[in-house]
């Protein structure tokens, strides 16, 4: 995940506050619950590339020889595999 854990707890409270002052939710309790059930959602959705990246590193540890001579590009590879994923998963990043 790209952001810090400061910067999700801003964006949580932000939209939660534009939520509740437009008229798009009517908090019944904590308003704290809310931003934290916020965050996780936020934290939940940035971290999908990274664990989509992982993967993608474990798969291509089967090609580790040909990466090492030269015969496939890793970062190329990477890419290709990575689109995969996602197209067959329906992930939108």
């Amino acid at each position: 995940m790209r952001l810090s854990k400061e910067r999700v707890r801003h964006m949580a409270e932000s939209v939660a506050g534009h939520l509740h002052a437009e008229g798009h939710i009517e908090l019944s309790g904590e308003r704290k619950t809310f931003v934290e059930a916020l965050e996780q959602a936020i934290t939940h959705e940035l971290s999908v590339e990274d664990r989509v990246n992982t993967e993608v590193r474990q798969l291509l540890k089967a090609y580790e020889e040909q990466i090492e001579q030269g015969q496939v590009d890793y970062q190329k590879m990477f890419q290709m595999v990575k689109q995969k994923l996602v197209r067959e998963r329906g992930i939108i990043l």
